[in-house]
């Protein structure tokens, strides 16, 4: 069977309920391998809400479906507050980034409370801008951002993972709407460890088989680059 579009590969899925401290109810699920302990976690923020971003944004279901079985990944998507998918609706309304870091700390007492290892934050657009203003509250692995737009997040908490050893890479499209290579080098400028991967032919939406591909081994490449290559065809195992 090949790997591609919307096949998801065997894994043991739960839908979950997040809680946060101003007492809203958000709405998610947690993936993991269908046979074995996962060797890391991924939390996954999902592009803004506004714009149609969700928890099943096709990148990070992508991601669920697939990187259990391929990669012993554990993943933990969720709706921030306000937000619709198939899923489900989360409790409360839009807060621009600011309200939702409780969302974040819910997410991150999620893990601490089944004990998943090693939880690297992976957010997309939106997501990525939770990850910079509220990723080094916690005890995390890394932080992977995909197409950051670098709006919500300012320069100086950007700069505030200078003083971290905390692992930063962002991935960067070649045709990116709000953030390019060449500037997102220069943003990053002031976290000497953060790394920036170009994407040639990559655009913000990551539509596309090949880029999906691109952007989930670039996930696994950080976080257990054991598993990789991932494979194209599921003979199962």
């Amino acid at each position: 069977m090949d790997i591609r579009g919307g096949v998801e590969l065997p894994a043991r899925r739960e839908a979950v309920e997040l809680h946060t401290a101003d007492g809203l109810t958000l709405v998610g699920e947690l993936a993991v391998p269908a046979d074995r302990a996962p060797v890391a976690t991924l939390v996954t923020l999902h592009p803004l809400p506004t714009a149609g971003g969700f928890m099943d944004s096709h990148v990070l279901r992508k991601a669920a479906n697939r990187l259990p079985a391929l990669a012993d990944l554990a993943v933990l998507r969720f709706n921030t507050r306000g937000t619709s998918s198939p899923h489900g609706t989360s409790e409360g309304g839009f807060g621009d980034g600011d309200a939702e870091r409780e969302d974040v700390a819910a997410a991150m007492a999620f893990v601490t409370k089944r004990d998943l290892p090693a939880p690297w934050l992976v957010g997309w657009s939106f997501g990525t801008e939770l990850a910079l203003k509220y990723g080094l509250d916690y005890d995390i692995s890394g932080a992977i951002l995909l197409s950051p737009p670098l709006h919500r997040a300012t320069d100086e908490e950007v700069a505030g993972w200078a003083g971290s050893d905390v692992p930063l890479i962002a991935v960067i499209p070649e045709f990116d709407d709000f953030l390019r290579p060449e500037e997102a080098r220069e943003r990053f400028a002031s976290v000497p460890h953060a790394r920036v991967i170009d994407v040639a032919g990559g655009k913000h939406l990551w539509v596309g088989e090949n880029l999906t591909r691109r952007v989930l081994t670039e996930i696994v490449a950080a976080v257990n680059p054991n598993a990789l290559p991932l494979p194209i065809q599921w003979t199962g195992r």
